[in-house]
């Protein structure tokens, strides 16, 4: 069986998200900081790949609009082929476009504080990392969605 792990890959935080393509949906994981460099980055997904029995990452690729690729599509992929070389795992990508968006839609907007207020700096990170799991997972949902289907 495999099971796939689909990432978003932020500035600050990494999305992950979990399937077992053809049992279950995908679903949010977890949200985890950014390391420092790509080895520890790879040092943390390692233990995720390694606790769920990942066998593929399913990484989101920040196409522009327009479909071609900038400089974070380019860091994303560099960074990509140094994760697949740590984890030894093949790394798939798959345009993220609005998937940040459709993230915000699932969970919907982002309460308010006290007092109908602003939010607090809490609430944001809270709805932050969230977003970035939904995201995550709404990768990983357009890969298996792109996949061929096979009959019983």
């Amino acid at each position: 069986m495999s099971r796939l792990l689909g990432v978003d890959l932020g500035g600050k935080r990494v999305g992950l998200a979990i399937a077992d393509p053809g049992i279950d949906p995908p679903r949010p994981l977890a949200t985890v900081p950014r390391g420092a460099t790509v080895e520890e980055d790879a040092a943390t997904l390692r233990r995720f790949v390694e606790r769920e029995d990942v066998t593929a990452v399913i990484l989101g690729l920040p196409l522009d609009f327009d479909g071609g690729e900038g400089a974070q599509a380019a860091a994303t992929r560099a960074w990509g082929e140094k994760i697949a070389e740590a984890l030894g795992l093949p790394v798939l990508l798959r345009d993220e476009r609005l998937s940040s968006d459709r993230a915000a839609q699932v969970i919907g907007p982002m309460k308010r504080g006290r007092s109908g207020g602003p939010p607090t700096a809490t609430q944001r990170r809270v709805y932050r990392e969230r977003l970035d799991r939904e995201a995550a997972a709404i990768i990983l949902r357009d890969e298996l969605d792109a996949r061929p289907r096979s009959d019983p």
